[in-house]
C-alpha cells in the first residue's frame, strides 16, 4: 500500500498570513515582512492551494478575511506561538548555542568531569537514549552521547564519531531477595529491550512493578528494594550489587556512541565530541581497573 504523502506548511506562510490580517492589505504586509508583493501573493495561492479554498477577498478597504481564512488564522497563530515557545526552550540567546544530547545515565559524570566554562554556550538535553537518538534524527541536537540496544542504530551509522562497549549488569539493593517460584520483579524502562529480550527469550516469568524514563526514579526503586533492573556495570552506584543470580539471563552488552548531526562540522561541536568520547574512554578505563582489582 502506497504511503500517503505528508505535506509541510513553511512557518513563513503562517506569518505572512497573521501579517496580511493585522495589517488589512498584501503590501502593507509584504513590507512589514521585508518581502516583495509577488512573493505575499505567492504563498498566499500556495497555501490556498494546500488548504482548497480562498482565505482573503479584496474589498473597498484593503483585503479581509473569508471564514475560511479567519479558521486558518487561528491555526496560523497556534503554530506560530508553539514554534517561538520550541525555540525559546534553550533561552533567549541561540546565537552560538549548541545542542547536547546525553542520556540520563551519563548525565552526571559528565557534570563532575565538567567546569562551568567549558559547557558554556552548550543546551544539554538529558533523557532516555531513545529520546536522543530521535532529537538527532530530527536535527534538534548537535552531538548525541546515547547508549543503542543490540541491532539497533543502522540510521545513526554514518554520525557515529567514536564507539566503546560496555558489559551489562542486573542490579539490585544488597537486602533484596528474590520470592522462590515468584516472578522476578523488574523496574525498567519506556522502550526498553536490555531486560524484557533475554528474559522472554530463556522463558523466566517477570513482573514489570516500575516502569520510568527518569534512571534516578529507578535506582531509587531499586535502592528501596522493589526489584531488580539493568544498566551498564561501569555506571552501577557503589551501593548497588550486581547480580549474577542464576535465575537472570546474561544480557548483551551495551554499545554507547558519540555522534555529530549532519552537517555540523564546526570546530566548537567536533571539540563537544571529543570530550564526550573521553568521557567514554574513562568509563571504559575504570572497568579494566576494576577487573583487575
Amino acid at each position: 500500500m502506497l504511503r500517503q504523502q505528508i505535506q509541510n506548511i513553511p512557518m513563513e506562510i503562517m506569518r505572512t498570513v497573521v501579517a496580511i490580517a493585522e495589517t488589512g492589505s498584501m503590501s502593507k504586509a509584504a513590507e512589514k515582512l521585508s518581502l516583495s508583493q509577488p512573493a505575499i501573493s505567492a504563498q498566499v495561492k500556495r497555501l490556498q492551494g494546500l488548504i482548497g479554498g480562498e482565505l482573503f477577498t479584496r474589498t473597498a478597504n484593503g483585503t479581509s478575511l473569508t471564514e475560511l481564512g479567519k479558521l486558518a488564522l487561528q491555526q496560523a497563530r497556534r503554530i506560530i506561538d508553539a514554534n517561538d515557545q520550541l525555540l525559546r526552550l534553550g533561552g533567549s540567546d541561540r546565537s552560538s548555542m549548541r545542542r547536547l544530547g546525553i542520556t540520563q545515565l551519563l548525565a552526571p559524570r559528565l557534570f563532575d568531569e565538567s567546569s562551568k566554562e567549558s559547557l558554556a554556550g552548550v543546551f544539554v538535553f538529558a533523557e532516555h537514549s531513545s529520546e536522543i537518538r530521535r532529537g538527532l534524527l530530527e536535527g534538534f541536537i548537535d552531538v548525541a552521547c546515547l547508549f543503542l540496544l543490540e541491532g539497533f542504530g543502522q540510521d545513526l551509522e554514518d554520525r557515529i564519531v567514536s564507539e566503546f562497549e560496555f558489559e551489562t549488569n542486573w542490579v539490585k539493593s544488597r537486602d533484596f531477595v528474590a520470592r522462590p517460584g515468584a516472578p522476578i520483579p523488574i523496574i525498567t524502562l519506556p522502550e526498553d529491550d536490555w531486560m524484557i529480550g533475554p528474559l522472554d527469550r530463556s522463558d523466566i516469568a517477570y513482573r514489570i512493578v516500575l516502569r520510568s524514563s527518569d534512571s534516578a526514579v529507578r535506582m531509587s526503586a531499586v535502592r528501596a528494594g522493589f526489584g531488580v533492573s539493568a544498566m551498564p556495570g561501569a555506571l552501577a552506584a557503589p551501593d548497588l550489587v550486581k547480580s549474577k543470580d542464576y535465575y537472570l539471563p546474561k544480557l548483551p552488552p551495551s554499545r554507547a556512541v558519540v555522534c555529530v548531526r549532519e552537517g555540523r562540522d564546526d570546530s566548537d561541536v567536533k571539540q563537544l565530541a571529543k570530550r564526550l568520547s573521553a568521557l567514554l574512554a574513562s568509563l571504559n578505563a575504570d572497568k579494566g581497573r576494576a577487573s583487575r582489582s
